[in-house]
């Protein structure tokens, strides 16, 4: 046999190889993070010939579907959703990771004036003055915090009187877009990048709330390696930066 012709069976045998190596990684996550994740998983997928699958869903339907039984290679929630889902879903303590942060932003229809929400009263005189508004239900972790802030504020009734209950991840960028509400407060990760509108910046210091996202592994994910190639690999620091240009920040800790 020709010296080509034993590098071309070699190399068909290591191509081979890596196909039979190669994993399908089924991902069942929140929405905050969908941009980052999206961006990472084709990279991650030339450097190891794994395949990433990706379903986005509102966190609380992610907890329903995995307790209802829906299976998944690798979990992306909040913390405290994880450590709720664990009581029902049995998770890997190696799949166990805190990955990044993200707080909540106000975006408003492009072209309009952006208002002034650089300090509490700035915000809360924005929020009365909207004719209507539009963030996640008080079921998710971002719309249970701004229900605290509205009350905190004193406006609570004001506000939930022309309050459009609609997820990002379910249109709410386009309610602004379309003029149905005048402003909307969600996670910036979820609409920094949403077509008809712009973010005009983060809430006020002392009003900010961050999620932060988690990874995990269930118990019953037979060949787990794969999973955890992918979170080492979009945790690593040198994607710091992409996860900021996606709104969120790295972190080391809870």
């Amino acid at each position: 046999m020709s010296r080509r012709a034993n590098v071309t069976v070699l190399l068909a045998l290591a191509s081979a190889v890596g196909a039979a190596g190669a994993a399908d990684i089924r991902v069942l996550s929140g929405g905050a993070p969908q941009e980052a994740l999206r961006g990472l998983a084709p990279e991650f997928e030339q450097a190891t010939g794994d395949h990433v699958e990706f379903t986005f869903q509102l966190v609380t339907e992610v907890q329903r579907r995995l307790a209802a039984g829906e299976k998944a290679d690798l979990i992306f929630l909040p913390v405290p959703l994880i450590a709720a889902t664990a009581k029902v879903v049995p998770l890997r303590s190696d799949g166990r990771a805190v990955l990044a942060r993200v707080g909540i932003g106000v975006i408003v229809r492009e072209g309009t004036t952006p208002p002034d929400i650089s300090t509490p009263d700035a915000l809360r005189k924005m929020l009365v003055g909207a004719r209507a508004l539009v963030w996640s239900d008080p079921g998710t972790p971002v719309g249970a915090h701004l229900e605290r802030v509205i009350a905190q504020l004193g406006i609570a009734d004001e506000v939930r009187s022309k309050l459009i209950v609609k997820a990002a991840i379910h249109g709410g960028a386009q309610s602004v877009a379309k003029g149905d509400a005048d402003a909307g407060l969600y996670l910036i990760s979820e609409v920094q990048g949403a077509k008809g509108v712009v973010l005009v910046g983060p809430l006020p210091s002392s009003l900010q709330s961050f999620v932060v996202y988690g990874t995990a592994v269930p118990v019953d994910n037979a060949a787990p390696e794969a999973a955890l190639r992918f979170v080492r690999f979009i945790s690593d620091p040198s994607r710091s930066e992409r996860w900021k240009a996606a709104g969120f920040e790295l972190v080391s800790k809870p």
